[in-house]
């Protein structure tokens, strides 16, 4: 099988970040709200990563 693109895994970023601030909403204790909005903002943090990375993919590609 082969690896998922850095589009992808982005994308894959993206929804997960989404979904766990929706868990973060409905979530009924604190401490439940506090994992999940950290497990949304390791989302946003890994969706940076994989677009500093997609950025210098293209600058490769534009170099050939």
């Amino acid at each position: 099988m082969a690896e998922p693109g850095t589009e992808e895994l982005r994308v894959e970023q993206i929804r997960r970040e989404r979904d766990e601030h929706a868990r973060a909403r409905e979530a009924d204790e604190a401490a439940e709200e506090r994992a999940h909005d950290r497990r949304a903002q390791r989302a946003a943090y890994l969706k940076g990563k994989l677009d500093a990375r997609a950025e210098s993919e293209e600058r490769v590609q534009d170099d050939l």
